[in-house]
Protein backbone atom coordinates (compact mmCIF):
# COMPACT_ATOMS: atom_id res chain seq x y z
CA UNK A 1 0.00 0.00 0.00
CA UNK A 2 2.87 2.37 0.81
CA UNK A 3 4.43 1.66 -2.56
CA UNK A 4 1.20 2.66 -4.31
CA UNK A 5 1.07 5.90 -2.33
CA UNK A 6 4.67 6.77 -3.20
CA UNK A 7 3.99 6.01 -6.85
CA UNK A 8 0.91 8.25 -6.91
CA UNK A 9 2.83 11.09 -5.28
CA UNK A 10 5.63 10.76 -7.84
CA UNK A 11 3.10 10.86 -10.70
CA UNK A 12 1.48 14.00 -9.31
CA UNK A 13 4.81 15.77 -9.02
CA UNK A 14 5.90 14.70 -12.49
CA UNK A 15 2.54 15.74 -13.96
CA UNK A 16 2.79 19.20 -12.37
CA UNK A 17 6.27 19.70 -13.75
CA UNK A 18 5.19 18.62 -17.21
CA UNK A 19 2.11 20.86 -17.19
CA UNK A 20 4.20 23.95 -16.39
CA UNK A 21 6.87 23.09 -18.96
CA UNK A 22 10.53 24.05 -18.73
CA UNK A 23 11.17 27.77 -18.37
CA UNK A 24 14.67 28.88 -19.31
CA UNK A 25 16.22 31.47 -17.06
CA UNK A 26 16.05 35.03 -18.43
CA UNK A 27 19.41 36.74 -18.68
CA UNK A 28 19.13 40.50 -19.14
CA UNK A 29 21.47 41.89 -21.77
CA UNK A 30 23.46 44.95 -20.74
CA UNK A 31 22.35 48.18 -22.41
CA UNK A 32 25.25 49.74 -24.29
CA UNK A 33 24.92 53.47 -24.71
CA UNK A 34 26.84 54.97 -27.65
CA UNK A 35 29.85 57.00 -26.66
CA UNK A 36 29.53 60.59 -27.79
CA UNK A 37 32.53 61.86 -29.70
CA UNK A 38 33.51 65.32 -28.59
CA UNK A 39 35.78 67.36 -30.81
CA UNK A 40 38.87 68.51 -28.96
CA UNK A 41 38.70 72.14 -27.90
CA UNK A 42 40.89 74.51 -29.88
CA UNK A 43 40.57 77.32 -27.35
CA UNK A 44 40.01 80.96 -28.17
CA UNK A 45 41.97 83.44 -30.26
CA UNK A 46 42.22 85.87 -27.33
CA UNK A 47 45.57 87.13 -26.10
CA UNK A 48 48.99 88.38 -27.08
CA UNK A 49 50.92 86.77 -29.94
CA UNK A 50 54.22 87.26 -31.76
CA UNK A 51 56.00 85.65 -34.68
CA UNK A 52 57.81 85.81 -38.00
CA UNK A 53 56.78 86.43 -41.60
CA UNK A 54 58.38 86.03 -45.01
CA UNK A 55 57.20 86.73 -48.51
CA UNK A 56 57.65 88.52 -51.79
CA UNK A 57 56.20 91.59 -53.37
CA UNK A 58 56.28 94.00 -56.25
CA UNK A 59 56.42 97.78 -56.24
CA UNK A 60 55.03 100.13 -58.87
CA UNK A 61 56.22 103.75 -58.88
CA UNK A 62 53.62 104.98 -61.35
CA UNK A 63 56.68 106.04 -63.32
CA UNK A 64 56.48 109.39 -65.07
CA UNK A 65 59.82 108.89 -66.79
CA UNK A 66 62.09 110.30 -64.07
CA UNK A 67 62.66 107.18 -61.93
CA UNK A 68 63.31 103.48 -62.50
CA UNK A 69 60.47 101.25 -61.32
CA UNK A 70 60.72 99.79 -57.81
CA UNK A 71 60.39 96.21 -59.10
CA UNK A 72 60.23 92.91 -57.21
CA UNK A 73 61.42 92.57 -53.62
CA UNK A 74 61.71 90.17 -50.69
CA UNK A 75 60.03 91.12 -47.41
CA UNK A 76 60.72 89.41 -44.09
CA UNK A 77 60.51 90.35 -40.44
CA UNK A 78 58.68 90.20 -37.12
CA UNK A 79 55.17 90.90 -35.87
CA UNK A 80 53.43 91.19 -32.49
CA UNK A 81 49.87 91.95 -31.52
CA UNK A 82 46.86 91.42 -29.30
CA UNK A 83 43.34 90.29 -30.16
CA UNK A 84 40.06 89.74 -28.32
CA UNK A 85 36.98 87.73 -29.23
CA UNK A 86 33.45 89.16 -29.19
CA UNK A 87 31.25 86.18 -29.93
CA UNK A 88 32.31 84.97 -33.36
CA UNK A 89 34.15 88.19 -34.18
CA UNK A 90 37.79 88.81 -33.26
CA UNK A 91 39.25 92.32 -33.10
CA UNK A 92 42.83 93.34 -32.45
CA UNK A 93 45.86 95.39 -33.32
CA UNK A 94 49.29 94.46 -34.67
CA UNK A 95 52.70 96.08 -35.13
CA UNK A 96 55.01 94.53 -37.71
CA UNK A 97 58.43 95.23 -39.16
CA UNK A 98 59.70 94.06 -42.56
CA UNK A 99 63.12 94.29 -44.16
CA UNK A 100 62.43 95.10 -47.81
CA UNK A 101 65.09 93.97 -50.32
CA UNK A 102 64.47 95.07 -53.95
CA UNK A 103 65.99 92.90 -56.66
CA UNK A 104 67.78 95.79 -58.37
CA UNK A 105 68.28 99.58 -58.59
CA UNK A 106 67.10 100.57 -55.10
CA UNK A 107 68.64 99.91 -51.69
CA UNK A 108 67.21 97.73 -48.93
CA UNK A 109 64.73 99.46 -46.67
CA UNK A 110 62.52 99.21 -43.62
CA UNK A 111 58.73 98.88 -43.75
CA UNK A 112 56.99 99.36 -40.39
CA UNK A 113 53.22 99.05 -40.06
CA UNK A 114 50.62 99.57 -37.32
CA UNK A 115 47.37 97.83 -38.26
CA UNK A 116 43.91 97.02 -36.96
CA UNK A 117 42.67 93.46 -37.53
CA UNK A 118 39.08 92.21 -37.74
CA UNK A 119 38.42 88.49 -38.13
CA UNK A 120 35.81 85.75 -37.88
CA UNK A 121 36.28 82.82 -35.49
CA UNK A 122 35.74 79.67 -37.58
CA UNK A 123 37.22 77.23 -35.06
CA UNK A 124 40.76 76.43 -36.13
CA UNK A 125 40.58 79.06 -38.92
CA UNK A 126 40.57 82.84 -38.53
CA UNK A 127 39.98 84.76 -41.78
CA UNK A 128 40.62 88.49 -41.26
CA UNK A 129 41.07 91.90 -42.87
CA UNK A 130 43.59 94.61 -41.93
CA UNK A 131 43.77 98.40 -42.13
CA UNK A 132 46.43 100.78 -40.87
CA UNK A 133 49.42 103.03 -41.46
CA UNK A 134 52.75 102.11 -43.07
CA UNK A 135 56.16 103.83 -42.86
CA UNK A 136 58.78 103.14 -45.55
CA UNK A 137 62.45 104.12 -45.14
CA UNK A 138 65.12 103.43 -47.75
CA UNK A 139 68.17 105.39 -48.93
CA UNK A 140 65.98 106.80 -51.70
CA UNK A 141 62.51 107.10 -50.15
CA UNK A 142 61.00 108.05 -46.82
CA UNK A 143 57.22 108.26 -46.66
CA UNK A 144 54.13 107.32 -44.65
CA UNK A 145 51.11 105.79 -46.33
CA UNK A 146 48.09 103.50 -46.07
CA UNK A 147 48.19 99.71 -45.71
CA UNK A 148 45.30 97.26 -46.04
CA UNK A 149 44.84 93.59 -46.81
CA UNK A 150 43.37 90.21 -45.95
CA UNK A 151 44.62 86.90 -44.63
CA UNK A 152 43.84 83.70 -42.77
CA UNK A 153 45.41 82.04 -39.74
CA UNK A 154 45.20 78.32 -38.93
CA UNK A 155 45.60 77.03 -35.38
CA UNK A 156 48.00 74.07 -35.56
CA UNK A 157 48.04 73.74 -31.76
CA UNK A 158 46.65 75.71 -28.83
CA UNK A 159 49.57 78.16 -28.85
CA UNK A 160 50.89 77.91 -32.43
CA UNK A 161 49.37 79.27 -35.66
CA UNK A 162 50.43 79.51 -39.29
CA UNK A 163 48.89 81.68 -41.96
CA UNK A 164 49.06 83.53 -45.24
CA UNK A 165 48.42 87.19 -45.95
CA UNK A 166 48.12 89.63 -48.85
CA UNK A 167 48.65 93.35 -48.22
CA UNK A 168 48.81 96.51 -50.31
CA UNK A 169 50.81 99.51 -49.14
CA UNK A 170 50.12 102.84 -50.87
CA UNK A 171 52.47 105.83 -50.66
CA UNK A 172 51.30 109.00 -52.38
CA UNK A 173 53.58 111.55 -54.07
CA UNK A 174 56.80 110.01 -52.73
CA UNK A 175 60.01 112.05 -52.84
CA UNK A 176 63.31 110.59 -54.05
CA UNK A 177 65.58 111.86 -51.25
CA UNK A 178 68.80 112.08 -53.25
CA UNK A 179 67.42 113.24 -56.63
CA UNK A 180 64.71 115.49 -55.25
CA UNK A 181 62.19 114.00 -57.69
CA UNK A 182 58.59 113.75 -56.49
CA UNK A 183 55.14 113.25 -57.98
CA UNK A 184 55.23 109.44 -58.12
CA UNK A 185 52.87 107.12 -56.23
CA UNK A 186 54.56 103.99 -54.88
CA UNK A 187 52.21 100.98 -54.61
CA UNK A 188 53.65 97.88 -52.95
CA UNK A 189 51.85 94.52 -53.04
CA UNK A 190 53.06 91.73 -50.74
CA UNK A 191 52.16 88.09 -50.19
CA UNK A 192 53.62 86.54 -47.04
CA UNK A 193 53.45 83.37 -44.97
CA UNK A 194 53.38 83.78 -41.19
CA UNK A 195 54.01 81.74 -38.05
CA UNK A 196 52.94 82.95 -34.61
CA UNK A 197 53.06 81.89 -30.98
CA UNK A 198 50.13 82.86 -28.73
CA UNK A 199 51.07 83.56 -25.12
Amino acid sequence: MKAIGYAALALLIAGGAYAGGYVAPVVEQPVITPVETVAPSVGTWDGFYAGLQYGKGTGDLGNRGALADFGDFDAYGLHAGYQKGFGKFVLGGELDYNKVSPDEVYSDGDLTRLRLRAGYDAGRFLPYVTLGAAKLDTDEFSDTGLTYGLGVDYKVAEHFTVGAEYTRNDFKDVLHDSLGVDGNDLDMNMVQVRASYKF
